[in-house]
């Protein structure tokens, strides 16, 4: 399993467990999070993450109304995981982040109603409007 990091390499997250699930997320938060029309994400257990180096936080409300705190580089602005109020033994962690071009494939995309019309995305994924119902 390769470790996720920001750009300057100061903020690193190591894992003890492949992650969970994969996905590609189309909503407007992920849009401005990454400065791209789609964010592509992991999610881990939380208790095996381990976190080094410094973050600052911004924390802001999801469509939901909930809170989703977001860790960034301090350094080089890169943000790199959050934890979702929604989701609280889950952390994301974005696929970036792993400079890996042979990273695992997401399995679903979420929020494709904010999907930009231009952007055609493999059928094997399973797409959904929203969130999924699971």
């Amino acid at each position: 399993m390769a470790d996720a990091q920001c750009a300057c390499g100061a903020l690193r997250l190591t894992f003890a467990e492949p992650p969970q699930l994969t996905a590609l997320c189309h909503c407007f938060a992920c849009q401005r999070r990454t400065g791209a029309p789609f964010s592509a994400n992991t999610f881990y257990r939380i208790g095996c993450v381990e976190v080094s180096g410094p973050s600052t936080q911004f924390l802001r409300t999801a469509e939901s109304g909930r809170k989703v705190r977001m860790h960034f580089c301090p350094t080089c602005g890169s943000t790199v995981y959050w934890e979702a109020e929604a989701s609280p033994s889950w952390i994301g962690v974005a696929v970036g982040a792993y400079a890996d071009p042979g990273f695992a494939p997401p399995t679903l995309s979420v929020f494709e109603q904010h999907k930009h019309v231009w952007l055609q995305l493999d059928e094997t994924l399973e797409h959904f409007n929203g969130l999924p119902d699971r």
